[in-house]
Protein backbone atom coordinates (compact mmCIF):
# COMPACT_ATOMS: atom_id res chain seq x y z
CA UNK A 1 0.00 0.00 0.00
CA UNK A 2 2.62 2.51 0.83
CA UNK A 3 4.48 1.73 -2.75
CA UNK A 4 1.53 2.75 -4.51
CA UNK A 5 0.98 5.74 -2.44
CA UNK A 6 3.97 6.65 -3.35
CA UNK A 7 4.29 5.62 -6.97
CA UNK A 8 0.87 8.03 -7.48
CA UNK A 9 3.06 10.90 -5.52
CA UNK A 10 5.75 10.46 -7.86
CA UNK A 11 3.79 10.22 -11.04
CA UNK A 12 1.92 13.20 -10.10
CA UNK A 13 5.42 14.90 -9.28
CA UNK A 14 6.57 13.72 -12.70
CA UNK A 15 3.81 14.93 -14.49
CA UNK A 16 2.99 18.82 -13.20
CA UNK A 17 6.92 19.17 -13.22
CA UNK A 18 7.45 18.29 -17.46
CA UNK A 19 4.02 21.04 -17.78
CA UNK A 20 5.70 23.50 -19.38
CA UNK A 21 8.64 24.93 -20.74
CA UNK A 22 10.44 28.67 -20.60
CA UNK A 23 11.43 28.44 -24.90
CA UNK A 24 10.31 31.36 -26.75
CA UNK A 25 7.23 30.43 -29.03
CA UNK A 26 8.51 31.09 -32.48
CA UNK A 27 4.78 30.30 -33.69
CA UNK A 28 2.58 33.61 -35.12
CA UNK A 29 -0.70 32.50 -36.28
CA UNK A 30 -2.45 34.87 -37.94
CA UNK A 31 -6.03 36.09 -36.40
CA UNK A 32 -8.98 35.10 -38.13
CA UNK A 33 -11.47 37.67 -39.18
CA UNK A 34 -15.36 36.53 -38.81
CA UNK A 35 -17.92 38.47 -41.00
CA UNK A 36 -21.45 37.89 -40.06
CA UNK A 37 -24.27 39.38 -41.82
CA UNK A 38 -26.51 40.95 -39.65
CA UNK A 39 -29.98 39.50 -40.24
CA UNK A 40 -33.11 42.26 -41.41
CA UNK A 41 -35.44 42.01 -38.27
CA UNK A 42 -38.57 43.73 -38.06
CA UNK A 43 -38.54 46.97 -35.10
CA UNK A 44 -41.56 45.05 -32.90
CA UNK A 45 -39.69 41.45 -32.82
CA UNK A 46 -38.34 42.67 -28.82
CA UNK A 47 -42.12 43.47 -28.11
CA UNK A 48 -43.75 40.22 -28.53
CA UNK A 49 -42.42 38.69 -25.40
CA UNK A 50 -43.30 41.84 -23.18
CA UNK A 51 -47.08 41.55 -24.57
CA UNK A 52 -47.51 38.07 -23.82
CA UNK A 53 -46.42 38.60 -20.38
CA UNK A 54 -48.63 41.59 -20.19
CA UNK A 55 -51.56 39.34 -21.19
CA UNK A 56 -50.72 36.71 -18.64
CA UNK A 57 -50.84 39.06 -16.47
CA UNK A 58 -53.91 40.55 -17.04
CA UNK A 59 -55.71 36.98 -17.44
CA UNK A 60 -54.20 36.39 -13.98
CA UNK A 61 -55.53 39.36 -12.68
CA UNK A 62 -58.97 38.78 -14.08
CA UNK A 63 -59.82 35.48 -11.77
Amino acid sequence: MKKLVLAAAFAGAASTAMAGSYAKDDVVMEPVVVVEEAAASSSSAGIIIPLVVIALLAAAASD
